[in-house]
């Protein structure tokens, strides 16, 4: 695996998962998985304000998860990439075996 000289990355790895670590942000992360959706959707989907939707969203955006677009006045968030989708995916087969 990785050496001792690579201790940051299992840093970086541990705030990784600290941050898949809330249950919000998981549902949050749930929803995407149906392509890009804008806040007040996720917000309508989850019984939620568009402001705690929004804190949860910008976590998940500075680390990488979710990646915004914007069309109009509106802003629309989606999974960053497959590695997202793989450890989500992954999560939930572990959890159900």
């Amino acid at each position: 695996m990785l050496s001792i000289k690579d201790e940051e990355i299992l840093f970086d790895l541990a705030d990784l998962f600290k941050v898949f670590g809330d249950s919000t942000r998981l549902r949050i992360m749930n929803v995407l998985f149906s392509g890009p959706t804008a806040v007040g959707e996720i917000a309508e989907a989850l019984d939620m304000s568009q402001s705690a939707i929004s804190h949860q969203l910008k976590s998940l955006k500075d680390n990488n998860l979710v990646r915004a677009k914007r069309s109009g006045k509106s802003m629309y968030y989606e999974l960053a990439d497959d590695h997202v989708k793989t450890i989500f995916k992954t999560g939930i087969e572990h959890i159900k075996e």
